[in-house]
């Protein structure tokens, strides 16, 4: 343990760009992760939301680090939230698009997809490195929730779990859907953010092992459909609301504030705030309004960014982020260093000391030496294949400042929400066609495609773009589609 320390307090002192000269001596901190569910690039106050109020964010922002540039893994929310969880993207564990419940055959396969158990997750290696580990809020990484036909969240190394397969349902407001650890628990008397909340705080406090180190992995199900938030919140709002829907979703987002405002002061009260690690973000970008049915609360703002959820275009996968550790991170930052949700596995192990298998292929990188260093570059791009996007680009990028999409041979590559044996060849064969880059430190909104002014640079990165997609289409998995039921000839 003691060589551990020695390390990180080593590599903190160095990393001056970031982190407190005063504080260097740090043993392995304790983790948070709250991910929120279909929050906008522009939902809080701190990233530039007229209305909505997010003080217990602000703070979290002002006393540590506002990442400008963070991405999801996916922007929909299963794949994302495999990625999240192990560093890789989802498209290697065969999450595609979000989960359905499992009930009948699809001829897709679409109903068997789960996250396999050889998968390797943040927990299970913090797990293994002696960490406590708590899982509170919204899985959506099976099928089959709750059935030993799948892996559930105990198989992934939390010790403890209270979770839903989707959404809060009928709604944020007392759902009824919530699982413990097995065992369904019926209707809750708080909003869902906050009853994971107090999940989290009850289960810090239960402990027996006080001194030993934690994480926690809260996917809030808000601001995602349907929308249900408390009226003194909704009050505050409906004097700049269009209607009385936007308030509802307004008043959300500041529920998701308050509920973290209660973790917060809940860490301080059991002297754990100085030594965990907090990280707040979304798993994808803002829904569209009236989309669907249900979602006529759906406010959310992607900023200056184009596009929304299931967009390869930024607001489909850039969301906000802000990292926060008392004492070691320096306050009052605002980076613009290209950061992913796949980033937390290889970081989170690096500060635990916790060791990572050395033929897992991983897609995220240890984000420490980046943030420490604005000039450094991630080893990799940041690369996504959504196949069943709304826009006609299904391939998308992220080197340096560059973003280059892609559309599947000229557009005519169908849309598809799962890869069986029936479609894995035609995906793996697809050719990359009209290639666009945007400079996006300059053109955020992606209004300018500046693939024509430098011939060199756009073969350079459409080479790139065919590489990485022809390596991950082959490490791909691929469902199996049920065998088709003889027919008979005599009728």
């Amino acid at each position: 343990m003691r060589s551990i320390a020695i390390a990180l307090s080593v590599f903190f002192c160095l990393a001056s760009a970031l982190f407190n000269h005063s504080t260097c001596a740090a043993e392995r901190p304790n983790f948070v992760i709250v991910l929120c569910d279909d929050l906008g690039y522009g939902d809080l106050e701190c990233f530039g939301h007229p209305h909505i109020k997010t003080p217990n964010l602000n703070q979290l922002a002002a006393t540590g680090i506002r990442l400008t540039n963070c991405y999801s893994a996916a922007p929909v929310c299963s794949p994302s939230r495999v990625g999240l969880l192990t560093g890789r993207s989802p498209n290697r564990a065969g999450v595609y698009d979000w989960i359905p419940e499992a009930r009948n055959p699809r001829p897709d396969a679409r109903d068997q997809v789960h996250m396999r158990d050889h998968e390797i997750t943040i927990a299970q290696l913090l797990n293994d490195a002696g960490y406590a580990t708590c899982m509170a809020g919204k899985w959506h990484c099976n099928s089959r929730f709750n059935d030993p036909a799948q892996p559930q969240p105990d198989d992934f190394g939390f010790d403890h779990y209270l979770a839903t397969q989707n959404n809060a349902a009928p709604s944020h407001q007392f759902p009824e859907n919530f699982v413990r650890n097995g065992k369904p628990i019926g209707k809750v008397d708080e909003f869902s953010c906050q009853f994971v909340v107090t999940e989290a705080l009850q289960w810090l406090d239960r402990r027996s092992e006080k001194d030993q180190p934690f994480f926690l992995y809260l996917p809030f199900h808000e601001p995602h459909e349907p929308v249900a938030s408390p009226e003194a919140l909704v009050a505050q709002y409906r004097n700049v609301a269009v209607d009385e829907d936007e308030p509802q979703y307004f008043a959300n987002v500041a529920n998701v504030d308050a509920a973290v405002g209660r973790l917060v002061k809940g860490l301080e009260e059991i002297g754990k705030r100085d030594d965990t690690l907090i990280v707040f973000t979304s798993d994808n970008g803002p829904e569209t309004l009236d989309r669907y049915r249900s979602a006529n609360r759906s406010y959310g703002s992607p900023g200056p960014l184009r596009g929304m959820k299931l967009h390869t275009t930024e607001a489909g996968f850039r969301v906000p982020g802000i990292v926060n550790w008392p004492g070691e991170i320096e306050p009052g930052q605002t980076l613009d260093t290209v950061v992913s949700s796949l980033d937390l596995l290889p970081t989170f192990c690096r500060l635990a000391g916790a060791s990572i298998p050395s033929d897992l292929k991983l897609d995220g990188t240890d984000v420490l030496p980046l943030l420490a260093d604005p000039a450094a570059q991630r080893p990799k791009p940041l690369f996504w294949i959504y196949y069943n996007a709304i826009n006609e680009q299904r391939v998308a990028m992220r080197d340096g400042k560059w973003k280059v999409l892609a559309k599947l041979n000229h557009g005519q590559f169908p849309k598809l929400q799962n890869i069986s044996d029936q479609n894995a060849d035609r995906a793996r064969q697809a050719k990359l066609t009209d290639i666009q880059i945007f400079d996006v430190t300059q053109d955020i909104n992606e209004s300018t495609d500046v693939s024509s002014q430098d011939p060199e640079r756009t073969k350079a990165l459409e080479r790139k773009l065919n590489a990485y997609y022809k390596e991950l289409t082959a490490h791909s998995h691929v469902w199996p589609t049920p065998p088709k039921k003889a027919t008979d000839a005599s009728r």
